[in-house]
């Protein structure tokens, strides 16, 4: 025995690398889920003795839910009823529990039925809430109203991730076989694990600017990929669209800067009057016929200068324009010439 185990030492140490190989494949075979595998039902057998102490969850509801929640009751409590769950409702306080019994013996029960209260609160119908109650089906509650500060701004992107009719938000449950409601300041989904992973990535993408229809993209070529038995194992990168952000870098800088001045404690100069101007140059003490003169003299000037620029401007239509330099005869014409005179000798 020891002679035996001793070589099994020496054998693990100088093939330790293929030791290490067979780890990882081991650990691969482990991690894989066969085809078409259900988990096993929890039943009675499975726990014979049932709960040790009460449990409860209670949930408040909107005002506008109290009339379908009454209708809808009789069936929630057939529902739970068949899970061993009590469920109550109070329509004054405005609230709905649910506690385990002395019969219940699934302890995973509650918490199902804790999940159905808080979808049928948040407007999904009880059609689509009582599916929580299977195995393979779970909820996801995605609070979007704190993403977006601005409320214009939240109430596109939120009509942006429903889509025009409703499109968008069907062709995201078609790809990921969940039920999506979108409710006020909430988005509620259920279906199976992965679809709903699929579903808070698109949500929290379109509350962040990005459009649903990328990632909707992305998870239809997924779905085709993974009808492939052999790209399965394989990365899937190659295949992925890769979507650039369209906004520029740097912000456009405008045509007209406006440069700040330097600080001064002191006030800007006052600035100067006619009156200033005309001691400066000293008119001020010219009489006023010789200022009238000399304003007369200044608008001679101006009429004289104007006359002078559309006297130009009519003189340009009359200047000839540049004639072409006349070509001269090239070699090639006497050449063709010649040809001719030696075709015509020919048929001659």
């Amino acid at each position: 025995m020891a002679s035996s185990m001793a070589g099994d030492g020496v054998s693990e140490k100088q093939s330790g690398k293929k030791s290490k190989k067979t780890k990882t494949e081991d650990e691969s075979e482990l991690l894989t889920v066969p085809d078409g595998w259900k988990e096993p039902m929890f039943t009675r057998e499975d726990n014979p003795r049932g709960l040790l102490e009460e449990s409860s969850f209670a949930t408040l509801f909107p005002k506008y839910r109290e009339a379908y929640l009454k209708e809808c009751w009789p069936l929630v409590e057939k529902a739970l009823g068949d899970t061993h769950i009590k469920a109550s409702l109070d329509l004054i306080e405005g609230s709905m529990t649910v506690c385990t019994m002395k019969k219940t013996f699934d302890p995973y029960a509650i918490l199902r039925a804790r999940d159905l209260i808080k979808l049928l609160a948040r407007s999904v119908p009880f059609e689509q809430a009582v599916r929580i109650l299977q195995d393979d089906v779970a909820c996801d509650i995605i609070k979007i109203g704190t993403l977006v500060r601005n409320r214009e701004r939240f109430v596109k992107r939120r009509q942006r991730l429903i889509g025009p009719k409703g499109s968008t938000l069907k062709a995201l449950e078609l790809l990921t076989n969940c039920y999506v409601m979108v409710q006020g300041n909430t988005v509620s989904a259920l279906g199976p694990f992965g679809g709903l992973k699929e579903v808070r990535k698109v949500v929290m993408d379109t509350m962040k600017n990005i459009h649903p229809i990328y990632n909707i993209k992305t998870l239809m070529i997924k779905r085709e990929l993974s009808k492939d038995p052999d790209l399965r194992t394989q990365s899937w990168e190659r295949f992925l669209p890769k979507f650039r952000h369209k906004n520029l870098a740097k912000r456009k800088e405008p045509k007209k800067k406006t440069v700040k001045k330097e600080y001064t404690p002191f006030p800007p100069a006052q600035p100067e009057s006619q009156t200033d101007k005309e001691l400066a140059t000293g008119e001020f003490f010219l009489r006023e016929s010789v200022k009238r003169r000399k304003k007369m003299e200044e608008i001679k000037v101006k009429q004289a200068e104007a006359l002078t620029k559309k006297q130009e401007q009519r003189n340009k239509a009359f200047i000839p324009p540049k004639e072409k330099p006349l070509m001269k005869k090239t070699v090639k014409g006497k050449n063709h010439l010649c040809c001719r005179k030696t075709k015509q000798s020919k048929s001659a």
